[in-house]
């Protein structure tokens, strides 16, 4: 009897190690890489700029997509030169920043985000991770952007 509940007690860890590692597994595979990034409005240029870093690839570049006030924008490659990313230790390559420079807005307050884009493995699905905080900033009549 006392052999029973040792080997009942072994297969409930070996259970619990197996379900535990392919619960890992599936979720590593299923779900996008971890992305790390920050943007801001440069509002003497009129631009929404920075960078971005997929932690899985640090080496590669990251395409990237601009919404302003729930608009669909732009999509680009994040591979401008970033020296201050490899200072910091995101990547070993500085390619991974981004400007997006958009056209005249309305006056009044806007908000743009920027979103990472991961494409599956087969390329027929993607979901976005937005990179940073939601980016605030105002126009005036002249097209002027001021930060809020």
């Amino acid at each position: 009897m006392k052999k029973l509940v040792h080997l009942l007690l072994a297969k409930s860890i070996l259970e619990t190690i197996f379900v535990g590692t392919l619960a890992v597994v599936v979720y590593v595979k299923l779900f996008p890489p971890t992305f790390h990034g920050w943007g801001e409005a440069v509002v003497e240029e009129k631009r929404i700029a920075g960078w971005v870093v997929n932690s899985a690839r640090p080496g590669e570049a990251v395409e990237v997509q601009l919404f302003i006030d729930g608009r669909f924008i732009k999509t680009e490659a994040a591979f401008d030169p970033r020296p201050d990313i490899v200072t910091a230790g995101w990547s070993t390559v500085p390619w991974h920043g981004f400007d997006f420079w958009p056209s005249k807005l309305p006056p009044g307050k806007h908000e743009a985000r920027v979103y990472a884009v991961h494409r599956s493995y087969d390329d027929r699905k993607y979901s976005l991770q937005l990179i940073g905080d939601p980016i605030r900033f105002e126009t005036d009549i002249q097209d002027n952007w001021k930060r809020r």
